[in-house]
């Protein structure tokens, strides 16, 4: 009876060893959904084959619900990895203690957002008074948090100075509100109003900017810290070795809309947190 106990307790740790193994060997991946589904996962196909070339392991991407879902699917190890914006590694960071940015876009030291309307009388934010706005995702950084850190430090209060406030939880569905004339403006990312405009997507004889934010560091790639360091060294060097002269990594950084990644820390996020803790969105 004990031999039959030890033999089924020694099955039963097996079976948890193997699944465990089995998990180590896929890097389970994902996103702030500040698109849509269908692109993110257009814009994560080839990188994902790539980083299973470098890694020598399978790469799954794992879409999710909303930006605090990556924030506790990171927290709880569900994830490995994920492409954040700049306030939600801060709350990462925050949730979990040891969460590790390993790489940004060049253009991420200095990223910008983007206001726009399709009135032609809109020329500043002085012109939208009294009138509607959108923000995208109430956790984004370029199309909520830092507008709204800037617009504050001008002494516009959204909530005072326009007649409604909305978000539209995704930046190209900030552009679509303001171009069907459902919002009088909005804000989004600088690199996803670029990627809309030169893939046609939006009407530039009707929709403008009419102004730009300050710059701020923006989005990364983000490790939950718990990963095995020497396999988060390898994620990175993989990034840093994408070479734009070479035409299939250049094909992967475009649609990264990177022109290529560098190396980042968490001292590159404590502007973004001090405006959040300014905005009132942290404790």
């Amino acid at each position: 009876m004990i031999k039959r106990s030890l033999a089924l307790v020694a099955g039963i740790a097996l079976s948890v060893s193997a699944v465990v193994s089995q998990a180590a060997d896929v890097l389970k991946v994902s996103a702030i959904p500040d698109e849509a589904p269908t692109e993110l996962l257009r814009k994560f196909k080839p990188l994902g084959a790539y980083l299973e070339q470098q890694l020598g392991m399978k790469v799954e991407f794992v879409p999710v619900a909303d930006y605090a879902a990556v924030v506790e699917s990171l927290a709880a190890d569900r994830l490995d990895m994920a492409w954040l914006g700049g306030f939600t590694f801060v709350q990462t960071r925050l949730k979990t203690g040891n969460a590790i940015p390993l790489v940004q876009r060049e253009q991420d030291e200095k990223f910008t957002s983007k206001f726009i309307s399709a009135d032609p009388a809109v020329k500043s934010l002085q012109d939208l008074k009294g009138k509607t706005f959108a923000f995208g995702s109430v956790s984004s950084t370029s199309g909520s948090l830092m507008p709204r850190y800037f617009m504050q430090k001008d002494g516009i209060v959204p909530e005072q100075f326009f007649s409604r406030v909305a978000y539209s939880g995704a930046h190209d569905a900030t552009v679509a509100w303001v171009q069907a004339g459902k919002v009088d403006g909005g804000v989004l990312n600088a690199s996803v109003w670029q990627k809309l405009v030169d893939a046609g997507k939006v009407d530039t004889g009707k929709v403008k900017v009419f102004a730009t934010t300050p710059t701020y560091y923006d989005y990364n790639w983000t490790v939950r810290g718990t990963l095995d360091p020497a396999l988060a060294e390898k994620i990175k060097q993989a990034f840093l070795a994408l070479d734009p002269a070479n035409p299939e990594h250049k094909a992967i950084l475009d649609l990264q809309a990177a022109s290529r990644f560098i190396p980042t820390k968490p001292e590159n996020y404590q502007g973004i947190e001090e405006a959040a803790r300014s905005a009132g969105l942290l404790k």
